[in-house]
């Protein structure tokens, strides 16, 4: 019997002093806690980026050389929904359910393909949000089996 349970360990769930074992998470379930965090505030970002678009018309300047599919308000539109929705599905990663998982890397992957339309209006800050989305995806995918029903925490 002390092959399968471990050595020292017994059918009480007790340890070889008495004290009772408990199941230890994976360290990698802090990934998608981070990703959770990090959805949240790309979706803040993302939807105060739209909210400047609606309300501060002067902010962002569309010239010729940038090919924007939308108009300025329709891509503010986009940016505030979106964060929204952004910020929305990184909360639900805490639940460390599989739809949250799925929502979250759709999301994740939409707003990197959003700003690699913006890549030529904003080359740094449109680099820095495809890397990080990239970071949730793969801490998401690779890591998500280490989630526990409940909080990743």
């Amino acid at each position: 019997m002390s092959e399968h349970w471990g050595a020292g360990a017994d059918l009480t769930g007790h340890g070889t002093a008495g004290r009772p074992e408990h199941r230890r998470q994976s360290m990698w379930a802090g990934w998608l806690a981070f990703a959770g965090v990090l959805m949240v505030i790309l979706g803040v970002f993302n939807a105060i980026a739209g909210i400047v678009a609606l309300f501060h018309r002067g902010y962002y300047v569309a010239g010729p050389e940038y090919s924007l599919v939308l108009t300025l308000n329709g891509w503010g539109w986009a940016h505030l929904i979106g964060g929204v929705v952004v910020a929305i599905s990184g909360a639900a990663l805490f639940s460390g359910s599989v739809w949250a998982r799925l929502v979250a890397v759709l999301c994740a992957t939409g707003t990197a393909l959003t700003h690699l339309v913006f890549l030529s209006a904003h080359p740094v800050w449109s680099a820095i949000v495809i890397a990080l989305c990239v970071m949730v995806i793969w801490a998401v995918v690779v890591h998500g089996a280490d989630a526990r029903t409940g909080s990743p925490w």
